[in-house]
């Protein structure tokens, strides 16, 4: 059965608040952590638009009631970075049970963190991105942790942990892991940041969606290349 919820983020980002703004409010700013989407002020769903301050966004009501609205708040903070504040909430659809805010809260923390990591280290390169999913036997819990050890990693994993794998047509993937929970494992390459998606609380495969801050990338051969090696570790 469906029901309200609402989930709060507080984010301090050594950034301007123009560069906030760019990177929450437009298609190149999103694309670079998030996914690739554009933002049209003049759509019914934008319902706050004051460049670098505030962006409001709710979806359509569908027609069991369930619905979703983003509150994008950007203030000045100290040392001369800001604060964004951040709120989700809405209505569930049926579909959802109670575990809905707990995953939705780990997702957005992971985006968050990505995005303190583009601003850090790529703010302001144009950045293509990519996603591609692992066969269905990695939707069962027990199947992450050969995910790990594909990684070369061990549980817990560690922050400052180096990897090094190749990727099928394509070469070595080198990065420092910079992100880790139970649900999720992040990279940082020289020039990309990769997200590893442990979805199987959800019943969905294992995911890899990776952000790369070069313009001219073969995006098309790498998602090829992360199918492959994707499919190699849960064979």
């Amino acid at each position: 059965m469906g029901k309200p919820f609402e989930i709060r983020k507080e984010i301090p980002l050594d950034a301007t608040l123009e560069q906030v703004w760019e990177a929450i409010a437009t298609g190149p700013g999103l694309t670079a952590w998030f996914m690739p989407m554009e933002i049209d002020p003049d759509s019914s769903m934008v319902t706050s638009w004051e460049p670098g301050r505030r962006l409001g966004i709710r979806t359509p009501s569908e027609p069991d009631g369930s619905f979703q609205a983003f509150d994008y708040r950007i203030e000045t903070g100290g040392s001369g970075g800001t604060v964004l504040r951040f709120a989700h909430s809405g209505f569930t659809s049926d579909d959802w049970g109670d575990e809905y805010d707990v995953m939705t809260s780990a997702g957005w923390d992971m985006y968050f963190h990505t995005l303190r990591q583009y601003l850090a280290h790529f703010a302001g390169r144009p950045a293509v991105y990519l996603e591609a999913e692992a066969p269905p036997a990695s939707a069962k819990p027990e199947a992450w942790p050969r995910l790990i050890t594909a990684l070369g990693l061990t549980e817990p994993v560690e922050v400052g942990a180096a990897v090094r794998f190749d990727l099928p047509g394509v070469g070595a993937v080198e990065g420092v892991v910079n992100y880790a929970t139970p649900s999720f494992v992040g990279l940082r390459a020289p020039l990309a940041l990769i997200r590893f998606h442990g979805r199987a609380r959800i019943g969905m495969p294992v995911a890899v969606s990776q952000h790369t801050y070069i313009s001219t990338f073969d995006v098309a051969s790498a998602q090829r290349g992360w199918e492959s090696w994707l499919a190699g570790v849960f064979a």
